[in-house]
């Protein structure tokens, strides 16, 4: 677990707007002894942030600041090889991510982020997963929004149900909230980045493994009503069912023939509708470089929802199993998603990776795949809901 190094924890990008919150997280959350640090490009912005912490504790008065820039390989470097765990909030990741990747898996550093981009998550599998299983590094992507309450929710909902047989999952997702500059430009990049995304995809299905002897599906749903949750069913195209998918590959306890579906809930289909149509055009206004530019610059780097606005912020997250002639009703739910839900996700999961007693997994593995109970403990005990809404029947 590379105990000889200084540090059990290194955030970087503390200085931004999740990063910011993260770090405050910690500051209220993490154990005495634990020892960590932020790393930036910009010591300045960071010694800001020390301070603020200081407020919450006094004893982070002097908490190590590391300065590193994503453009310099040998200051990342450095700090991969100073920590067991890194966790990052540096977007959009498929533009600055890489770099703090392939530091970690060289230096075997345990690894997390909580991008949502399919394209970056397909290319540091191919580019890094290799080399970190030859080190003993775990890059855990997606412990954010996307992909934790998904990829532990299905965990949860089959720990009810028998799965000696074929077992059913669909996901449906409602959330109140809105998103930071960080989201808003790592959404255009990724939709301006479309072709590039289905290439990245393509080469990882050449490259990774099946599942010998079982069956993993992550498929399309169609729009309709679900009797079940009593609203409208809309196939939602994020990178969760992916996430979910791989973490069915990888863990036997998924049954010999897993299927999963994801979807968004809504009370009034013609209000998903319009909304496809008005994100159908903003895809095309982001592959013409002028009108990028000019949405990119809406807003700017570190700005993001005000505390009143994110006290009001919350999601759910409903899970319907099947197996074995049995059907469960299953949710998680939380607040604010995208931000003090989200810093929550990626400090528990850091230290979890950190403190934890966990399955002996490396390369590029899911959240469930790295952790599992052990992190499905923490955020209860944090306060995130996972329940059984209508038990198995």
């Amino acid at each position: 677990m590379r105990d000889d190094r200084p540090y059990d924890l290194v955030l970087f990008g503390a200085t931004g707007f999740t990063g910011g919150l993260t770090a405050e997280y910690l500051a209220r959350h993490a154990p005495t002894g634990l020892r960590w640090a932020l790393a930036g490009r910009n010591p300045a912005k960071l010694a800001a942030v020390r301070d603020r912490l200081a407020d919450i504790d006094p004893g982070l008065a002097e908490l190590p600041l590391l300065t590193a820039d994503v453009t310099d390989a040998a200051s990342v470097q450095a700090v991969a090889e100073s920590a067991r765990v890194v966790a990052t909030t540096v977007g959009p990741y498929v533009h600055h991510g890489e770099p703090i990747v392939a530091a970690c898996a060289a230096a075997g550093t345990d690894y997390l982020d909580i991008t949502g981009e399919p394209e970056f998550v397909d290319l540091m599998y191919l580019r890094h997963h290799a080399e970190a299983v030859r080190t003993g590094a775990r890059l855990v992507h997606t412990c954010g929004f996307d992909s934790i309450p998904h990829d532990l929710g299905v965990w949860y909902t089959l720990k009810h149900l028998p799965t000696d047989g074929p077992v059913t999952v669909d996901g449906f997702v409602r959330a109140g909230g809105k998103f930071s500059a960080g989201t808003y430009h790592s959404a255009l990049t990724a939709f301006s980045r479309s072709g590039e995304m289905s290439r990245a995809a393509k080469a990882r299905r050449a490259a990774e493994p099946r599942p010998e002897g079982r069956r993993v599906r992550a498929v399309p749903g169609k729009v309709g009503r679900s009797k079940e949750i009593g609203r409208w069913a809309v196939p939602l195209p994020t990178i969760d069912p992916q996430v979910v998918r791989r973490s069915a590959a990888a863990r036997p306890e998924y049954g010999p023939d897993f299927r999963y579906r994801h979807f968004a809930a809504v009370k009034r289909l013609p209000t998903i509708l319009a909304a496809g149509v008005g994100m159908a055009g903003l895809v095309g206004l982001v592959k013409l470089p002028p009108t990028r530019r000019w949405l990119l610059g809406r807003l700017s780097s570190g700005q993001g929802p005000s505390a009143e606005v994110r006290a009001k912020s919350w999601f759910t997250v409903r899970f319907v199993g099947r197996g074995g002639g049995r059907t469960v009703l299953t949710e998680v739910a939380g607040g604010d998603p995208g931000y003090d839900e989200t810093a929550k996700m990626l400090a528990e999961s850091a230290l979890c990776l950190a403190l934890d007693e966990l399955p002996s997994t490396s390369g590029q593995v899911t959240p469930v795949t790295a952790m599992g109970d052990a992190l499905l403990d923490r955020l209860v005990a944090a306060g995130m809901t996972f329940r059984v809404l209508d038990g198995a029947r």
